[in-house]
């Protein structure tokens, strides 16, 4: 019964980890490029009471052995695709594919990495986004700069009221990694490179078309409400056996306490 206590409050505490990632996913529904998160459990470890026992004189294939409870291992991260939104604003940029903007942000040695496409101009014609973080690859617009353009490999072009011939004002880089779920949150739609995400690699037009870019749309949140809401109600619903699993270990101890009476 002790050992019911303890490992149904280790079931409780798992699925308030849970809720607790569901409740994220909830929040960030219009996040733009956010991707949700899911919680992944194992089970603990096994005590044996009895091993399995096979010989010439005792044939018993088949031990005792109690499971301990539940604990989290991890919390992944699902990339796939969210929707596009149109915006009709040509700064407004999505990722088709599985890579990620490279962002210049202070404080940090190395680049940091989005799937949030909302950019600006700031006041030096300078392409940021809305934080003030540097999108890699581009260079200063003009301050004139008007029709401005956003082609699939992340060509920007742009024209000014006295000439129409097109300006580059470069190319809008892009980073893939080997294992995007390694990738180290640090907030605000941002993601760094970590030992488990791999070395990010540059995105090359020319080599890999499964990756490009689409001007006047931002890619939405890949949570599915109703989904949220299922895995909510089950969450809800496993901690509350759980609660009652303790709870029947307290009446059961509480019996046996009363025997003498």
């Amino acid at each position: 019964m002790f050992r019911a206590l303890y490992t149904a409050s280790t079931g409780m505490y798992g699925q308030q980890l849970n809720i607790d990632a569901i409740s994220h996913n909830v929040a960030n529904v219009n996040t733009t490029g956010y991707k949700k998160s899911r919680v992944n459990f194992q089970d603990l470890l096994y005590q044996t009471i009895q091993k399995p026992v096979v010989t010439q004189e005792n044939q018993e294939p088949m031990g005792l052995q109690i499971g301990l409870g539940v604990r989290p291992g991890s919390i992944q991260t699902s990339f796939e695709q969210g929707s596009l939104i149109p915006t009709n604003n040509p700064l407004d940029i999505a990722i088709f594919g599985d890579a990620f903007f490279k962002l210049e942000v202070a404080g940090y040695d190395e680049p940091l990495y989005s799937r949030n496409g909302a950019f600006l101009l700031d006041s030096f014609g300078t392409l940021v986004t809305p934080d003030g973080h540097l999108v890699m690859g581009v260079d200063t617009f003009s301050a004139n700069a008007t029709n401005i353009s956003v082609a699939s490999d992340g060509t920007i072009t742009y024209t000014t009221p006295d000439d129409d011939t097109p300006v580059e004002a470069g190319q809008i880089q892009l980073a893939r990694f080997m294992n995007p779920a390694g990738l180290e949150k640090v907030g605000s739609s941002l993601y760094r490179a970590s030992a488990s995400s791999g070395e990010p690699e540059d995105w090359s037009p020319e080599d890999d078309a499964s990756i490009s870019l689409t001007s006047g749309y931002l890619e939405n949140s890949n949570v599915n409400i109703v989904e949220e809401m299922v895995n909510l109600i089950t969450a809800q619903r496993a901690y509350e056996f759980n609660s009652k699993s303790i709870q029947s270990s307290d009446e059961m101890l509480q019996m046996a306490a009363n025997l003498k009476r």
